[in-house]
């Protein structure tokens, strides 16, 4: 088949600025673990609007693409690549799978190069590496398909591989956007009987409820730690899970848990900011840990949560916000930020 040789892309061009919509010069042939993907739909994380404002710092790679979950069809495979074939249905994910840990392809402007990662799905056709997608059946329902790229399998992997959640223990989400609502269902399920919920927005509040929640804090309208404080005076908090990277929140939420309570960090602070702890617990059963995408291993995990999508143990759908075409992702990454969007923005590729 004939291969396209450009493709409409969101760039980033300047930290803190918008995102361009342009079109790029595609590579002209692929590499040794090299997979040309024609996406479908790609979700918006906070990491990105992370990389946008520039909270790890100047950026080194000016400009590049962006973007880390979504799903696809495969148009065509470089040497070496055994996982995946043409025609296939794909999920792209960030975190590392089976499969060659190919060299990042370089996308052309005019005159300029334009970089990216092993993965990115901000544009309409990526070239990524083999081992940043998962075959998926081809009848899978390519909206939600998208967000087993990062939102489900961080959320559900969080609880399923890392918190060690035991039946009827309690469990803090702090911030309930795309990957909290996630935990709160994953804690849910996995037989928490205490979920709180809390963000600075009701819509994520009210879809935290849907989702298992059993109480919800807005942090701008009520004092969060007095509440806390309240509602664990009698039985302390087993699990307490920052998604914020607030040092603040952190270290609030390593005193309010118990003795051999656990503090899991999802949320990143930004480079020079740094929580304050006091250690003497760590030794006698208090645990912080930070954590890597739900420690999440694709070609299995994405598989299994599928299955519970299908058999409909869990409902994916509330978590799709609004989806738009590429044009509007601007919009909606300031909808992310306002609040507008309770859950998980997709692009419509």
């Amino acid at each position: 088949m004939n291969l396209p040789r450009t493709t409409l892309a969101a760039v980033l061009v300047e930290q803190k600025k918008p995102l361009q919509i342009i079109e790029i010069g595609l590579p002209t042939e692929l590499g040794i673990g090299q997979v040309m993907v024609e996406l479908a739909y790609s979700g918006i994380c906070g990491s990105q609007l992370g990389e946008i404002d520039g909270v790890k710092g100047p950026d080194a790679w000016l400009p590049h693409l962006l973007g880390h979950e979504g799903s696809g069809k495969v148009l065509a495979i470089g040497p070496g690549v055994k996982y995946v074939a043409p025609g296939d249905t794909v999920v792209l994910h960030w975190k590392p799978s089976q499969g060659i840990e190919a060299t990042p392809a370089k996308y052309s402007w005019g005159d300029k190069v334009v970089n990216a990662g092993w993965v990115t799905t901000f544009n309409k056709h990526a070239v990524v590496a083999e081992n940043r997608l998962t075959k998926i059946d081809g009848s899978a329902d390519l909206q939600t398909a998208a967000l087993y790229g990062c939102a489900i399998t961080t959320g559900l992997g969080l609880i399923d591989n890392r918190a060690e959640l035991r039946l009827g223990e309690s469990v803090v989400v702090f911030g309930s956007g795309g990957i909290g609502l996630n935990i709160v269902q994953a804690a849910h399920l996995a037989g928490a009987s205490q979920i709180v919920a809390i963000d600075r927005f009701d819509n994520r509040l009210e879809l935290s409820r849907t989702y298992g929640a059993t109480t919800v804090i807005n942090s701008t309208t009520q004092d969060a730690w007095a509440e806390l404080n309240r509602i664990f005076a009698k039985q302390k908090l087993d699990i307490f899970i920052d998604n914020t990277g607030n040092p603040d929140i952190i270290s609030k939420g390593y005193e309010l848990i118990s003795a051999r309570g656990r503090v899991l960090l999802v949320g990143v602070p930004a480079k020079g900011q740094q929580a304050s702890l006091y250690t003497l617990p760590l030794h006698f059963g208090k645990t912080i840990v930070g954590t890597h995408g739900g420690e999440a291993i694709p070609q299995t995990d994405i598989p299994r949560y599928m299955n519970l999508f299908e058999s409909r143990k869990i409902d994916l759908r509330p978590l799709i916000s609004e989806i738009q075409k590429l044009d509007q992702i601007n919009q909606m990454i300031s909808n992310m930020r306002d609040g507008s969007s309770a859950g998980r923005c997709l692009i419509r590729l």
